[in-house]
């Protein structure tokens, strides 16, 4: 595995957790979640973030999910960037009911989320995830089988100027807990390819 758990830093560590070099467990704590703002109304930053921190403006970072456990309402674990509690992405899947769930993801640029998602069945468990950066732009990417990658969201941070930090979260914002097993993980270089087609702008 090409990645020291031994960077990874906490942002509100959870009650339990178990850390090795192959395998992240994490159970979550109810009433845990990340939002600002945009249509509840409601900001949550209390969900667990597990991260290291980096300068680099190009590279990869691959996950394997596990969600077995995964049980009510909106439970989730994905990858993350979370720069603070207004300036963060993340890609997850979340439970929603027996029959199917949410692959999607947030963006939250200076205090205001939005949520982009499509319904995938319920008995999905597992899911891989590639997060990709180009400088301050970002490709969320998602695989069932680690090989195969298809993209869920291109976009931008804001805040992503310089140094960011990246990694895995998971929460339960209903009154939940579940465990979320990450594996896999994977940190290259970048496999989002500069685009090839209209050329840019040119700045004025």
């Amino acid at each position: 595995m090409n990645f020291d758990v031994n960077a990874l830093r906490w942002t509100r560590e959870p009650k339990s957790c178990v850390i090795s070099q192959d395998k992240i467990e994490i159970v979550t704590n109810p009433h845990t979640d990340l939002w600002q703002r945009t249509y509840y109304h409601f900001r949550n930053d209390n969900a667990p973030v597990l991260q290291m921190s980096t300068q680099e403006q190009f590279f990869s970072f691959v996950v394997k999910t596990e969600f077995s456990e995964s049980h009510r309402r909106f439970d989730q674990c994905g990858v993350v960037v979370y720069l603070d509690g207004e300036n963060w992405i993340k890609g997850s899947v979340e439970y929603e009911n027996t029959q199917f769930q949410h692959l999607g993801s947030v963006v939250t640029n200076h205090g205001y989320s939005d949520w982009a998602t499509t319904e995938i069945p319920a008995d999905v468990k597992s899911v891989w995830y590639r997060l990709s950066r180009r400088k301050d732009d970002f490709c969320i990417e998602c695989s069932g089988d680690g090989t195969v990658f298809r993209q869920m969201r291109i976009c931008h941070l804001t805040e992503a100027t310089d140094g960011i930090r990246f990694g895995i979260y998971a929460c339960s914002p209903e009154y939940s807990s579940f465990r979320a097993i990450f594996t896999n993980m994977e940190l290259t270089d970048c496999r989002w390819p500069a685009h090839d087609g209209q050329a840019p702008d040119e700045e004025i």
